[in-house]
């Protein structure tokens, strides 16, 4: 009789080991249901509702289109005696055909300031990179300024050096 009392309560104890497994794993299966079924609700009910029109007009950015001012600035100027050269390749970031193209018209003008700014420069300053960089800053500036002037508005958004030799 010992034995099938021993027998007895081990198997009722297998039995609850089970029944703790199952309940886990049901547990852990609707707690992911749950967390996917939650994520799938917010990302829909906020996909749905529409957003308003300003944010969207305001939010989304022109494609850049970037026009080479041709042929290349070169510039010279006087360091101690000895006579220096600048050759700048330039290229301008605009986000609208039709201001750039206005600005066009004006491009003797622009050409005529920014060669004055380039002779203007020293060699040692220009030989830095953030006298270089100094430099690019103004030359968009110096467009920027032609471009509010002549058509209301700045239209470039960057002047960017894509050729840059000093000799």
């Amino acid at each position: 009789m010992a034995k099938s009392d021993d027998a007895a309560a081990k198997a009722p104890a297998g039995k609850g080991k089970l029944k703790l497994i199952l309940l886990i794993v049901v547990g852990l299966l609707l707690a992911i249901g749950a967390s996917v079924g939650g994520t799938w609700y917010i990302m829909h009910s906020s996909a749905s509702k529409p957003a308003p029109a300003a944010e969207t007009a305001t939010n989304v950015k022109q494609p850049a289109i970037f026009e080479p001012m041709l042929p290349a600035f070169v510039a010279n100027f006087n360091q101690n005696g000895r006579q220096r050269y600048l050759q700048v390749s330039i290229t301008l970031l605009a986000r609208n055909q039709s201001d750039l193209d206005a600005l066009k018209v004006h491009m003797p003008v622009i050409r005529n300031n920014l060669v004055m700014l380039f002779s203007s420069q020293s060699f040692d300053t220009l030989a830095t990179p953030v006298g270089q960089e100094m430099l690019r800053q103004k030359v968009t500036a110096s467009v920027q300024e032609v471009a509010q002037k002549e058509l209301g508005k700045t239209v470039v958004e960057q002047a960017l050096f894509t050729n840059f030799v000093l000799q």
